[in-house]
């Protein structure tokens, strides 16, 4: 018997085994079940009972006698997640690998279901990349609720939807009863109803009509719909916050320090509409200066457990799409009580330091203040007031720059690390299309302001976090209180000599052993040395892979990133709801000397928090996807000078120069030879002519076909350009 034969045999067996767990065979009985005759196929079935049960797959219960072992009758638990191509993983507590589950032995599970296991021993894998454990569904424990977007396609008796999302392989069935007022054309949300036995296709419920497929309102919304985030604001929060007085009174104002005389101003985009901090400077009596972090008291107007507070936490965060901010508070917050405008009164929450020349930090204070805007800056104008030295309060404008580039210089020579790359616009008509792309890239005036604000989020996490140590002179020995803190892990060695062994395929080197300094030190001098090379984008964006994700915890493991010690968010209460909690503990910490809050129930609002923000993340990426695909789609045919940016078995990805707009060049598309995937190198290799590509390659490519529901782009390869990679 061959290897093939003698694997689909052995996977025919612990398949009958695994349906029937608490039942025991000899070869002849299982030879009989399975249809399998013959005294020579027979005998290659006991030889598979005798193979089985040498694993420990089996357990002989008397001669010859056969059943499943204990080990493997134990029911496996995991959490499902239905592929496209029809090769579904469970995630098994327990098991480092996913299970893979093929079409047919799921019953039916979709993405985030509870699932029962029997495993499958000896199962061949229909893939390279399938070589890990099999298993089979045998129960859908707990089905999560399943919401999914697309476009009714109506014909005749007959309705479907057909889902954006690769997740669901499937169209889903819509009786006439569960359509409510959608039509056909119509891009649609749709709540799974049920999956009926030996049914090819689910049943769902239409529960809302976001506009015909192809307008800008309705895709923006679908994208938000597709990642559970809310596309609309409950009028009833809306009611609340209308009701809310502007609270800036003599009274209040009374119980706060006035820094209303002090020359503050705001800098922020030019769309900008929530600014929720400003910056301040006077010189001292003393020579010093006074430099202040002003961030709006969103807290006093929003009440803990209040309609609007719930709404805030459940959204956890504001949204950010292509052309809209879905903001995390409604209008008449984020847009005019909370929003430090010009010359109006604003109630806030501020960080002042006492600084030096040099930009010491010599005192640190955080107080309530009432503040009055004197100037609204765009960030182009401050730039042209540190770059010509002319310009309302430029004197102001121009010590916070030179203070601002001490600080930053400070914290890179401590082992914070630059990630400088051009973030990608797009100029958008009134119908919400595409008309041209540019870069954004940050200049001094971005930095003035993030320096201030990282300065302010670490005095803030120190004032809380950092407590007296052991043996301390004059102080007590203390417990930090429960606190919300950004903390960023180390990178990953693993990830970080794949960088290296990468970076050095271009003459460059990196450091991935060593103390955090030396590494990060080394990571910035890439950087550097990459900058306005052609493998600049592709080594910065693999640089960024290799870095841990930031979250929100109540465990302090400090900021790598950064360098440093203690980090938090303070100063965006507006957009984030984090800031929010943040400012609620220092008032009572600071002001009230309070308890500390449990920390277990904290901790649960965190990983809310990161959950939350990593799908904005998400849907933004997904919303710069749509116009990326939409722009292009008026370009098919057009030719472009690129830079492969991303490989894999079924192609290699092309990112545009000239406005990093990125497709895929598909390995069948590739006709002069069959291309194989080599994972190591970051390439595919011809079988016959050994021609490589590989990240970083120049090459010319056609837009060839783009697919609107997926946002996805094919390009056609043109010309394989001189390659970047140094010899």
């Amino acid at each position: 018997m061959g290897k093939s034969s003698q694997a689909k045999l052995l996977e025919r067996i612990t398949e009958w085994f695994g349906q029937h767990p608490n039942n025991s065979y000899n070869y002849l009985q299982i030879s009989q079940e399975l249809g399998i005759f013959g005294r020579a196929n027979r005998a290659d079935v006991y030889e598979m009972l005798t193979l089985l049960a040498a694993q420990g797959y089996l357990r002989e219960v008397s001669v010859g006698r056969y059943t499943l072992s204990q080990r493997q009758s134990e029911e496996l638990e995991g959490t499902f997640d239905r592929r496209h191509n029809g090769l579904h993983q469970v995630r098994v507590d327990g098991y480092e690998e996913p299970f893979t589950v093929y079409d047919g032995d799921d019953m039916q599970a979709l993405t985030g279901d509870r699932v029962r296991l029997h495993k499958i021993v000896g199962g061949k894998g229909r893939s390279r990349s399938m070589g890990g454990p099999k298993a089979r569904v045998v129960e859908v424990i707990e089905r999560v609720q399943h919401r999914y977007v697309g476009v009714l396609q109506k014909n005749g008796k007959y309705a479907f939807v057909t889902p954006d999302n690769r997740s669901l392989d499937k169209d889903i069935y819509i009786p006439n009863e569960l359509l409510g007022k959608a039509h056909h054309g119509d891009k649609v949300v749709v709540d799974f109803e049920r999956w009926p036995a030996f049914s090819k296709n689910p049943v769902g419920r239409i529960v809302d009509v976001l506009g015909k497929n192809g307008e800008n309102n309705a895709e923006m919304h679908a994208i938000l719909a597709e990642y559970g985030l809310p596309y609309r604001y409950p009028q009833n929060v809306v009611r609340a916050a209308n009701h809310i007085a502007d609270g800036c009174t003599e009274e209040e104002i009374a119980r706060r320090e006035d820094l209303r005389e002090v020359v503050t101003f705001t800098i922020d985009p030019a769309d900008a509409k929530d600014f929720d901090d400003a910056l301040s400077l006077r010189k001292l009596d003393n020579g010093h200066w006074e430099a202040g972090v002003h961030i709006a008291d969103v807290t006093f107007y929003v009440r803990q457990d209040s309609v609007i507070d719930k709404e805030a936490y459940s959204r956890a965060t504001s949204v950010y799409l292509v052309d809209r901010t879905i903001p995390m508070l409604p209008e008449k917050l984020c847009n005019e009580l909370c929003s430090l405008r010009q010359d109006e009164e604003k109630l806030c929450f501020s960080c002042l330091f006492e600084m030096d020349d040099d930009a010491n930090v010599l005192k640190s204070r955080i107080v309530r203040t009432c503040i009055r805007s004197n100037r609204r800056f765009t960030y182009e104008e401050a730039q042209q007031i540190i770059e010509t030295g002319q310009g309302d309060y430029a004197a102001e404008v121009l010590q916070l720059d030179r203070l601002a580039k001490q600080l930053r210089a400070r914290r890179f020579a401590e082992g914070a690390i630059a990630f400088d790359r051009a973030e990608v616009k797009f100029i958008i008509d009134q119908q919400g299309k595409p008309t041209d792309v540019f870069f954004k890239v940050a200049k001094d005036s971005n930095k003035l302001v993030e320096e201030f604000m990282l300065l302010a989020n670490r005095c803030v996490a120190e004032a809380i976090g950092k407590v007296a140590k052991k043996g301390e002179k004059g102080k007590k020995t203390a417990k930090a209180k429960t606190f919300v803190y950004r903390v960023h892990d180390q990178p990953s060695s693993d990830k970080l000599e794949n960088l290296a062994s990468l970076a050095s395929r271009f003459g460059h080197k990196l450091k991935a052993q060593g103390n955090n300094r030396e590494i990060s030190q080394s990571i910035n001098a890439l950087m550097k040395d990459i900058h306005d090379r052609p493998e600049e984008n592709m080594l910065s964006q693999l640089a960024i892979r290799s870095m841990a994700k930031a979250v929100y915890t109540t465990e302090n493991i400090g900021h790598y990133g950064l360098a440093f010690q203690y980090y938090t968010h303070f100063t965006s209460p507006i957009r984030r709801y984090p800031d929010c909690m943040v400012h609620r503990l220092l008032d009572r910490y600071l002001n009230e000397g309070g308890r500390s809050v449990p920390a277990s129930q904290y901790e649960e609002y965190c990983k809310h928090c990161s959950d939350m923000e990593q799908l904005a993340a998400s849907a933004e990426r997904a919303s710069i996807k749509y116009k990326q695909a939409e722009y292009l789609n008026d370009r098919l045919g057009m030719v472009f000078d690129g830079v492969i940016s991303g490989v894999s078995e079924w192609g290699f990805y092309v990112e545009i120069k000239e406005n990093m707009c990125e497709g895929l060049v598909p390995a069948r598309d590739l006709k002069d030879d069959h291309y194989v995937y080599d994972e190591r190198n970051f390439c595919l290799i011809g079988r016959r002519t050994h021609r490589r590509f590989t990240l970083g390659d120049n090459v010319r490519i056609q837009v060839a076909s783009v697919n609107m529901e997926r946002r996805t782009v094919d390009f056609t390869l043109c010309k394989f350009l001189i390659s970047v990679q140094k010899s």
